[in-house]
């Protein structure tokens, strides 16, 4: 054989081998980054229990295994080196983007679990408007009710001595009510003002905020216990406070809507049981154990108001949801709307300038500005709040039929994202996933009913402890009615 012919083979064998070892090169390179991701990627699922229904992560898993092994062996044997290429690029692209997905429902339920671990008040030294005070070094006391909320004057008289260098004196009064009417007849200089007291405020007296300049502001921010438990994963209360807010969900505020929702996820039954926000009932912690305004539980922090409804039913609430109005329209929108039947024709006209007018029978709701004009009307209404509260809970019975639909739970990762900055919950991830994965197993419907408790209600006859000399309306609840709610609640958690 030629000389010339034997080295023009060898020179193309050697690109060949060249090549092929460099496509094995690149599918073992291959394979670790797909090991990589698959890996994290179940180890994700798994500690989160994350798709744990129908065996559906079972599946899944056993699908990245067989690519990992038929792949590995291809390599191994050198044979269909461009099939493993292509296979691996793939089902890498796959296991990315579901650990992106899992990392990001991860993130977010850590936000809303985040958020709920503390609470922020606003603490203020405010003063008349027409007052030539500018700040707080002018000062040398001022006055506030440091026997109702202590704590919270104590946190912001420390930062202005540290901040200004003034050790301000306090005119101890008994409330917040008090200290106000003492600024504004001249009988003080400056108050302090607790931010959570201004709605409050706000309703008992014309011209409340123009009345006022801000000179100091401290942002108190408080720890909140997180002991939130279940002895039965398949059977909870969870606690759904509605905040007369927007923005921050973490800002102290009063409580217009608590909802006591009794989930057994072994029958499938949910019970909601709807408190009316003027019910006169005793507040512990900040309210001292007094009666008042079960609204105004809420500016004590979200713990007061949930023991406050545990004490009045004798139940354990194991998780409460918090969310304000932003959350609330966000949570509509993100559900494309929700259906309810209204038995009342009323209509509502906005401050944006919208008006909204909703007949008796289907009402079609296709926004959340729509929603929260549906669910805040009372006074159009024949029973006032009570018609109210009963128009809040139809929207929420749309809204968790929709939530358990296979729909929207395997949109639950778009869901609390859109959620995550005017949600908080103490609820655990893995609970939710729990819920999720147990309402995808069997695909069974709910089934919702609702309860309110009743009462005599009256204006001016019953002391509220946050505003004692205010005249307010509130409701007397009946014994009977209280008692009767809560053993429909033992009900549900027990199986009947």
């Amino acid at each position: 054989m030629p000389t010339h012919s034997r080295h023009q083979r060898q020179h193309k064998n050697s690109r060949s081998y060249s090549r092929l070892d460099t496509k094995t090169i690149v599918n073992s390179v291959l394979l670790v980054l797909y090991a990589l991701l698959a890996g994290i990627a179940t180890f994700l699922m798994y500690s989160h229990n994350i798709l744990a229904f129908r065996h559906f992560n079972i599946i899944y898993t056993a699908l990245l295994v067989v690519v990992l092994v038929v792949s590995l062996v291809l390599i191994i044997r050198k044979k269909g080196k461009l099939v493993v290429t292509v296979l691996l690029v793939i089902f890498s692209i796959v296991a990315a983007v579901s650990l992106f997905a899992f990392k990001s429902l991860i993130d977010v339920a850590g936000d809303l679990n985040e958020t709920a671990s503390y609470s922020e008040i606003e603490m203020s030294v405010v003063v008349p408007t027409n007052s030539s005070i500018s700040d707080v070094t002018e000062l040398s006391s001022v006055q506030a009710p440091t026997g109702a909320d202590g704590s919270n004057i104590e946190a912001l008289l420390s930062q202005i001595k540290s901040d200004k260098g003034v050790d301000l004196a306090t005119d101890t009064v008994d409330s917040y009510q008090a200290a106000y009417e003492n600024l504004i007849n001249g009988s003080s200089q400056a108050m302090i003002l607790n931010s959570a007291y201004s709605s409050l405020l706000e309703l008992s007296y014309d011209n409340y905020e123009s009345n006022l300049k801000t000179i100091y502001t401290y942002k108190v921010k408080k720890n909140v216990s997180n002991d939130a438990s279940s002895s039965n994963k398949n059977v909870f209360n969870i606690y759904i406070s509605g905040i007369d807010t927007y923005g921050s969900i973490s800002t102290v505020s009063r409580s217009d809507v608590n909802l006591i929702l009794t989930v057994n996820m072994d029958t499938h039954k949910i019970l909601i049981t709807e408190t009316p926000r003027d019910s006169y009932v005793q507040i512990p912690d900040g309210g001292a154990n007094q009666y008042d305004k079960l609204t105004h539980a809420g500016i004590y922090g979200v713990e007061t108001s949930e023991k406050t409804l545990e004490n009045l039913y004798g139940i354990e609430v194991d998780y409460y949801a918090r969310l304000n109005f932003d959350s609330f329209m966000k949570l509509i929108d993100s559900l494309g709307g929700v259906t309810v039947y209204n038995n009342q024709a009323f209509t509502i006209n906005l401050d944006t300038g919208n008006v909204y007018s909703f007949e008796v029978g289907n009402v079609n709701i296709t926004s959340g500005e729509q929603a929260l004009a549906f669910v805040r009307e009372r006074y159009d209404l024949e029973r006032g709040d009570y018609d109210r509260g009963s128009n809040q809970m139809k929207v929420i019975q749309a809204i968790i039929n929709k939530l358990t639909s296979f729909s929207s739970i395997s949109n639950y990762s778009s869901i609390m994202s859109t959620l995550q900055d005017s949600v908080q919950t103490d609820m655990p991830l893995d609970t939710m996933m729990d819920l999720a994965n147990t309402q995808l197993d069997s695909g069974k419907k709910f089934t919702i009913t609702s309860q309110e408790v009743t009462g005599t209600g009256s204006t001016g006859t019953l002391v509220s402890y946050a505003m004692p000399t205010a005249n307010l309306y509130m409701i007397q609840l009946d014994d009977t009615s209280v008692a009767s709610a809560s053993q429909a609640i033992k009900d549900v958690m027990e199986g009947k």
